[in-house]
Parts: structure tokens; sequence; C-alpha cells
């Protein structure tokens, strides 16, 4: 080099998928990503919350049941299923074992939720 003059290399950065990706982003992508695996099933529990005449379909002791108790545990089922991504996103964008801990803890206390509240209809 004439001038004796060394220009710095810029870094490139790609963003979320680069190595110095933002946690945040990388929750949103990954929730993102969850929701579009349980988008399906989300959509299938609010139509049997919403449509009492699907208890049929489920017969034997659903065909007893009353027909609020029914509708309250397919919204139960819906919201649960909303909340995973949102869980799973924001566990992946803080990263340390407390997330974990409360990511777990949630999702047990829903999961005993739903088999309780499941039993009693």
């Amino acid at each position: 080099m004439a001038s004796g003059k060394q220009q710095p290399e810029t870094e490139l950065h790609g963003g979320v998928l680069s190595g110095n990706g933002s946690p945040v982003l990388w929750g949103w992508l990954i929730g993102l990503v969850v929701f579009a695996f349980v988008a399906v099933p989300i959509s299938i529990a609010v139509r049997f919350a919403t449509h009492p005449a699907t208890q049929q379909l489920f017969g034997g002791r659903l065909e007893e049941a009353s027909s609020g108790g029914y509708s309250a545990f397919w919204w139960i089922v819906a919201i649960f299923l909303f909340a995973v991504p949102v869980l799973i996103g924001w566990g992946v964008a803080k990263l340390s074992g407390r997330t974990l801990a409360i990511i777990v803890g949630i999702l047990a206390l829903f999961f005993i939720a739903i088999l309780v509240f499941g039993q009693l209809f």
C-alpha cells in the first residue's frame, strides 16, 4: 500500500441468524414457528368450544356433561395452546435456568388443571 494506512474491514451482521443475533428476535422467531405448529389445534379447540353439537362426537361421559362445562373445557385448552408459543418464545429470549423452571411449572400447572377439569365433567 502506497499510503501506509490500512482501512479497517467492516464486519457484516446478518440479523437474527448471525452469531450476534438479538435474543428477543430469536424468541419471536421460535414463538412464530411454534405458533405455526399449534395453529390447527387452536382452531379445533375453539371450534369445539363454540359449537356445542360437537359434544356428541366424543360419546360416553361427554354426552352427559353439561354444555357449559364442555365449552369451558375447550376454551381452557384453546387458551393453553395459545400460551405455549408465547411461553417458549419468552424462554428462548431469556435463556436461563430460572426461566426454564418457570415455563415447566406453568406448563405442568396447565396440564394438571386440564386433567382435573376434564375428570369433573
